[in-house]
């Protein structure tokens, strides 16, 4: 699968929400795109991904 376009290899199946956590994003401060569409916060632990698929993860910085 592609996150952000790299390569990264799952061994299975898996929601976005355990993705996001094994790539170390805090799920709160960011925005998904699975394969080009926007990813509710509230679908991350329901929705699959797989081997085909490619999650764009925008990540939240605050400043000032």
């Amino acid at each position: 699968m592609l996150v952000n376009g790299k390569e990264i290899s799952l061994e299975g199946p898996c929601s976005v929400s355990d993705l996001l956590a094994s790539l170390d994003y805090d799920s709160n401060r960011v925005a998904v795109l699975l394969n080009g569409a926007v990813l509710p916060k509230g679908a991350f632990a329901e929705t699959q991904v797989q081997a085909e698929d490619a999650l764009e993860v925008v990540q939240f910085v605050g400043g000032g």
